[in-house]
């Protein structure tokens, strides 16, 4: 699969009888990336705003995997994107250097991520200025 170049919906395949359902996720094939970091946000209050950040050198792939929220995509050139993630099978793929914000989490919320690369703090953006000023410079 090649890399995407911008934020989108993903579907994964669901499999189900009446015992329930399998929602499978593959690296490379389900998602463009090696899958390096995996974590999940639970717990957080509707009124609570998660991310506000943008990554140079990660890729994620974000997952409800139960309830349900909302992801704010902004590309620092006037461009967003809101997504509602609220089905299992279903989730955001997002590039590097997009600014996200995660909000609007249901009580019963799971968000897990899929990352491309292991923690590093140095790649993260938190200033909207900084990040702004870094994807108008580099075209």
């Amino acid at each position: 699969m090649q890399t995407l170049k911008k934020a989108e919906m993903l579907e994964f395949s669901e499999k189900g009888d009446e015992r329930g359902h399998l929602v499978i996720v593959e690296a490379m094939q389900d998602v463009p990336f090696e899958i390096k970091r995996i974590f999940y946000i639970y717990g957080s209050d509707p009124d609570v705003v998660r991310g506000q950040h943008a990554n140079r050198r990660s890729e994620f792939v974000l997952i409800n995997v139960a309830g349900q929220s909302k992801v704010k995509v902004l590309d620092g050139k006037g461009n967003e994107a809101i997504f509602s993630l609220n089905r299992p099978h279903t989730g955001i793929y997002l590039p590097t250097m997009v600014w996200k914000d995660m909000y609007d989490f249901s009580p019963d919320s799971v968000l897990l991520v899929l990352a491309s690369e292991h923690y590093d703090s140095a790649e993260y953006i938190r200033d909207y200025d900084t990040f702004e000023k870094e994807v108008n410079q580099n075209g």
